[in-house]
């Protein structure tokens, strides 16, 4: 199983789209969220990031990094970087409610690995609204 992880500068952005992202697929155990700063303002959060991997590493087979702007993006990049062990974990490039939405509906694949989740998510990019 793949896991997921929602980085938002907001907590409560972070954890909605974690919500909506679980009606497609995954679980309590298998998608987390994290966002803001340690203090509870806007932000992210280096060690809230590692954290939230070490602990979907534990339950999962890899994981996929949805975040929503550039800073999030540098600091899972950083998180992952001080796992204390080797790991498979991508930051997708892809928009992030609708990556999280694309992301979750493979992972319920029993062959979705952490490429081909992530490949699912980047695809959200070409997604038309209208």
């Amino acid at each position: 199983m793949i896991g997921l992880l929602i980085v938002s500068h907001s907590s409560k952005a972070a954890e909605g789209i974690r919500e909506i992202a679980m009606e497609m697929g995954g679980d309590e155990e298998t998608v987390a969220a994290v966002g803001g700063d340690p203090d509870g303002g806007i932000g992210s959060s280096i060690d809230e990031i590692r954290a939230a991997l070490e602990t979907l590493l534990d339950r999962t087979d890899g994981v996929v990094i949805l975040a929503d702007l550039g800073s999030a993006v540098m600091n899972a990049e950083t998180a992952i970087e001080m796992l204390e062990r080797d790991a498979d974990v991508v930051v997708a490039d892809a928009p992030i409610l609708e990556g999280a939405l694309n992301a979750a509906a493979s992972t319920t694949s029993p062959k979705a690995t952490v490429e081909s989740v992530k490949a699912s998510a980047e695809e959200a990019r070409d997604i038309s609204k209208v």
